[in-house]
């Protein structure tokens, strides 16, 4: 066999030599280098704040009138006038519906009637005793005759009374014809029309009339709350208890413009509930508020000296059970379970399990685990937060 021999140039041979290299290189691993280590994490921290946090309450409120008359017919019969705008302002004694008094009237002429024949057999009566009792007192007639003349002149007298009764009642039947306030108020609307025979027993109503300056608004709180309610009460002085201080949220999220007390409390606690009715008083200047809206009441029940504060996001919520994430000194995280109080806007007070000044996470906290390292940088917003607290009470 021939053999044949490869002659390379000096330059060309250097270069075929630094390809092979490569190649067992690349194919043997040679050179190569451990892979980096996972990149420690950036988390936002906010410093556990120490202020005076104002506690305040709110409730779901309905509003009541002050006094809301139900104006019911007394007398059956038919009507035949509403004397009243519905919705609109009336006054105590006015008349709001009128009843056909025909028939009343008629009542009334026959029960005088009476009471005129009644009061004759009277006047004969006595005439009779009187000529009588002269003729008895020398026996020209016996004592049976006399005991007659003075039954039937008792007998005559007791009909002549029985007989004023039954005007006097007519002419409260006629009275009752004229439906009127009792109270100066709002008047409702009219739950019967005209024509409508009224007066039936057990009927309805004809309408209403609530007073609504100042208006009631009922409130439930629980037996806790209550009892709070009245030991701080018998500590304070009375005129410091009657200073309004409550205040309402309208529906549209704005506040009454003027502050209410309490007024009275219910006498017993819903056993279904276990919560106490209580009333508070509001002024209501013309008459803005109605019976029946729904509002918040906000009160100011105590304020918390020296309270630690941390941004509620700051705050995981397990099973009923609270974590916050803390950065300690050396950079890594302590998972920590707190014990939480109330809230105060954006903000959370923390009872039990953190220190003034200990830094915890805001943002990034699902990404961390206890032990591990982070990188941690303020968080402006937050802090923000806590230096300024807002004046109310957010519910849980």
């Amino acid at each position: 066999m021939d053999r044949y021999h490869i002659v390379l140039s000096p330059g060309v041979a250097v270069h075929f030599l630094a390809a092979i290299s490569l190649s067992a290189c690349m194919l043997s691993g040679c050179g190569e280098k451990k892979a980096a280590g996972p990149a420690v994490p950036t988390v936002e921290v906010v410093n556990v704040a120490q202020k005076d946090v104002p506690i305040f309450r709110e409730w779901v409120g309905t509003t009541d009138g002050l006094v809301n008359a139900k104006i019911n017919a007394q007398v059956q019969g038919y009507l035949i006038k509403q004397n009243y705008q519905e919705g609109s302002v009336v006054k105590n004694g006015q008349v709001l519906f009128e009843i056909d008094p025909r028939p009343f009237q008629a009542a009334l002429e026959q029960a005088k009637g009476q009471l005129a024949i009644n009061e004759g057999q009277l006047y004969t009566a006595k005439a009779n005793l009187d000529k009588i009792r002269p003729l008895a007192a020398v026996s020209a007639v016996s004592k049976k005759d006399l005991d007659d003349a003075i039954g039937r002149e008792a007998s005559a007298r007791a009909a002549v009374q029985a007989a004023k009764a039954a005007v006097r009642k007519a002419e409260i039947d006629l009275s009752f014809t004229k439906i009127t306030s009792p109270i100066d108020g709002i008047a409702g609307i009219a739950k019967a029309q005209l024509g409508e025979l009224v007066g039936n027993p057990g009927g309805p109503e004809l309408t209403t009339v609530s007073t609504v300056d100042p208006i009631k608004v009922y409130i439930p709180l629980s037996e806790q709350e209550y009892l709070h309610y009245i030991k701080e009460g018998e500590a304070k002085e009375i005129s410091d208890r009657e200073t309004p201080k409550l205040e309402l949220v309208l529906a549209d999220g704005k506040v009454f413009p003027h502050k209410g007390k309490v007024f009275f409390a219910d006498r017993q606690v819903d056993e279904r509930t276990g919560t106490i009715k209580v009333a508070t008083l509001f002024p209501n200047p013309g008459n803005i508020l109605r019976p029946g809206q729904f509002a918040k009441i906000k009160a100011l029940i105590d304020t918390q000296e020296g309270a630690l504060l941390v941004p509620q996001r700051a705050v995981i919520e397990l099973q009923g059970k609270f974590q916050v994430a803390v950065v300690g000194p050396d950079n890594k995280v302590d998972l920590r379970w707190v014990k939480v109080g109330e809230r105060a806007g954006p903000l959370w007070v923390i009872d039990e399990g953190l220190k003034p000044g200990e830094n915890v996470i805001v943002e990034g906290i699902q990404k961390v685990k206890a032990g591990m390292p982070v990188s941690p940088k303020p968080h402006q917003e937050a802090s923000a937060g806590a230096q300024d607290l807002p004046a109310g009470k957010q519910e849980r």
